[in-house]
């Protein structure tokens, strides 16, 4: 089991920033050390699976990240970020950083690059030691890609804005219009550090009665509708277990207690092999960090139903039922 903090709540990212509730203006460079100090120092426990409000990252450490994205909103995008995100934050592509280039059979999505990605975070303003914070306006499911693509790489200070820009928007909290051109970075990545499965380990995993969770809406899974892929239905032996689950109507995820019987009425438990995947490797991502925040292990099958389904040769399921995984596969 992990236990390992996977998001960081507004109040806390508030103080690290040196933002007061009752003076909105940022502190110049020579008060923030001793702003940001007493204002995590006065801040309560954080719930499970959050950050604590110290140790403050060090002064010009905390690298902020906005992943305005969605497959399904096309206003989720670059404009509305320049339009106000929040102060520092740099905008992160989902298209051009966050995923790779290749046949159908990788994925709509497919994991970018390992020295792409290290091109890609330097020219994003990360070094070694960054402390960072991702957020989006989708209910994390695409801040959740960055965070784990990071975790991926190796870094282990990263962490999700629980509730993501509505939260922040309804502290009263301010944003700031136009672009952050960060100072490129030099952090150094080490692939590999996250549990993955490609699409021919799939149906080993099953057959080892490894726990495999489809992330997408209930009518994707089904195959009743299908909105992005040529394919409709889901892998069979997969259960349902929609990622918009993980979040109540604020954006903001459940609590890990919460979250805990959620996956275990999944069969989920603490010796469970999990993978969880969606259409493209982007809202499973939100599962794997579901997944921690209640303290379990998750594996990503990042090429996901797209990859499933670019042959005719694997098989699907329809309906609710989960299916069975052929045995000869």
């Amino acid at each position: 089991m992990t236990n390992h903090p996977v998001l960081v709540s507004v109040d806390v990212l508030a103080a690290w920033m040196g933002l007061d509730r009752t003076d909105h203006s940022l502190p110049d460079k020579h008060t923030l050390e001793v702003r940001t100090r007493l204002l995590a120092d006065q801040l309560p426990a954080q719930p499970e699976g959050f950050v604590a409000p110290t140790p403050v990252p060090e002064l010009g450490r905390l690298v902020i990240w906005d992943v305005r994205w969605s497959a399904t909103d096309p206003t989720q995008n670059h404009e509305a970020y320049r339009q106000g995100h929040i102060a520092g934050a740099v905008y992160v592509s989902m298209t051009s950083h966050l995923a790779g280039h290749g046949a159908p059979a990788a994925g709509r999505h497919p994991l970018p690059d390992p020295a792409k990605f290290t091109d890609a975070v330097r020219m994003l303003g990360l070094n070694d030691g960054d402390t960072v914070v991702i957020y989006d306006a989708v209910a994390s499911a695409a801040a959740a890609r960055a965070w784990w693509l990071l975790r991926y790489a190796g870094k282990k200070e990263v962490y999700v804005l629980d509730g993501g820009l509505d939260a922040w928007r309804n502290a009263d909290l301010p944003l700031h219009a136009g672009e952050v051109l960060p100072r490129i970075g030099s952090a150094y990545l080490s692939w590999g550090k996250m549990p993955v499965v490609d699409t021919d380990q799939v149906p080993e995993f099953v057959h080892n009665h490894g726990i495999l969770l489809d992330a997408r809406a209930l009518e994707r899974y089904t195959g009743q509708h299908e909105p992005l892929d040529p394919v409709a239905g889901h892998i069979p032996s997969a259960l349902s277990a929609p990622g918009a689950d993980l979040t109540d109507a604020t954006g903001r995820f459940l609590p890990a207690a919460q979250l805990r019987d959620y996956f275990a009425r999944h069969g989920v438990q603490p010796e469970s092999a999990v993978t969880a995947y969606c259409g493209s490797g982007v809202t499973a991502s939100k599962t794997v960090l579901g997944l921690a925040l209640a303290g379990f292990d998750g594996a990503l099958y990042p090429g996901s139903w797209s990859a499933w389904s670019s042959s005719r040769d694997r098989p699907i399921a329809t309906g609710e039922a989960p299916g069975d995984m052929p045995t000869d596969l």
